[in-house]
């Protein structure tokens, strides 16, 4: 199992550096690197006075100089000044070095911030902190609900419950974030007046009803059905066994299989779909963040993406990547324990 890891970790390294390859050419590319130097100059600059600045910043450098430089393994070039002929740093807001030096990622250096003019790190870790804090509540609301309808759904094959539970996981599932998120302010601003100007002060870095317990309920909704389904799926095939059968002949009550022989053989099928939730919250979260303006992960890549904020866009690809490969691993070696007919060569 440790080889097996130790593997699956150099894989992963290998496939987060074509990644971010891949990422790095795509957001440097030259309308984007055009829009960065209109945002950061005045709007009415020239064709010469725009070049001069990306020059004067180093986006002209080589392309492979430029992502070493972002990984830390190529050393930073300060800019020079044209009057006194010293070396300046290129952002003075985020204290870069006035002089040749490595760092990047691998030294935990993520850049400048060109939109909140401040280090990437100081912006992105108190967001991804936030989502952290949201998506942990939406998986403590939506994994019980989600099996323990699963699990009812699957005991009873065809039952009305069944046809019930069922109906309700695919509506669920079929709508999206956007529209049930609509429906709840709706209902709970409209109808029940829960929100008492909690929406007018969402902009605000606290936590309200209006940018939290909304945003949790609207993506915990939608997951609930998908795992749902996959549960009953899983207990219906669980229960069809020859050792469910047994069970049965040898006069156990129906409780007790369920609980005892179906539950855990049950869940192996469900662990996997709930690990792979983690990516899919990353994408839900850009939503609905930005639907309830929640000051979170998903908040923060659509700011960075709406004013060219090269070195943020690289930091949030960055981070996304890591948490889709960890919890692809953690999901393989968590399946392997689970089922024991599983073997790891």
């Amino acid at each position: 199992m440790i080889g097996f890891i130790l593997r699956r970790l150099g894989t992963m390294a290998l496939t987060m550096l074509c990644l971010t390859l891949v990422v790095f050419f795509l957001i440097n590319l030259e309308p984007n690197l055009k829009k960065l130097a209109i945002s950061q100059t005045e709007m009415r600059t020239t064709a010469d006075q725009l070049e001069n600045w990306l020059q004067r910043n180093g986006y002209r450098q080589n392309f492979f100089v430029r992502y070493g430089q972002w990984l830390g393994v190529w050393p930073k070039q300060p800019n020079i000044d044209p009057a006194t002929g010293q070396s300046v740093p290129r952002f003075v807001f985020c204290n870069e070095a006035s002089e040749p030096t490595f760092s990047g990622i691998l030294q935990g250096d993520f850049g400048c911030s060109t939109k909140f003019k401040n280090t990437v790190a100081s912006k992105l870790f108190p967001a991804l902190g936030a989502t952290g804090i949201l998506m942990f509540w939406v998986m403590v609301t939506m994994v019980p609900i989600a099996l323990l309808i699963g699990i009812l759904a699957g005991m009873r094959e065809g039952t009305r419950m069944d046809r019930t539970l069922s109906v309700a996981s695919i509506a669920t599932t079929a709508t999206p974030e956007y529209v049930s998120g609509i429906i709840f302010t709706v209902i709970f601003a409209s109808w029940l007046g829960w929100l008492n100007g909690s929406a007018a002060s969402a902009t605000s870095t606290g936590i309200t009803f209006y940018n939290f317990t909304l945003p949790v309920m609207t993506m915990a909704v939608y997951g609930i059905g998908y795992i749902a389904r996959m549960t009953r799926a899983s207990m219906v095939e669980v229960m069809t066994q020859q050792y469910i059968r047994t069970a049965r002949l040898k006069g156990l009550s129906f409780s007790s299989v369920v609980i005892k022989h179906a539950l855990r053989n049950a869940l192996i099928a469900p662990f996997t779909v709930i690990m792979l939730q983690f990516p899919w919250l990353l994408t839900g979260v850009v939503i609905v963040e930005t639907m309830f303006r929640y000051q979170g992960f998903g908040y923060t890549l659509v700011e960075a993406a709406g004013n060219n904020d090269i070195d943020l866009l690289l930091g949030c690809s960055l981070i996304s990547v890591l948490i889709v490969l960890m919890t692809q691993l953690i999901s393989d070696v968590g399946y392997a324990y689970l089922n024991p007919r599983i073997r790891v060569q």
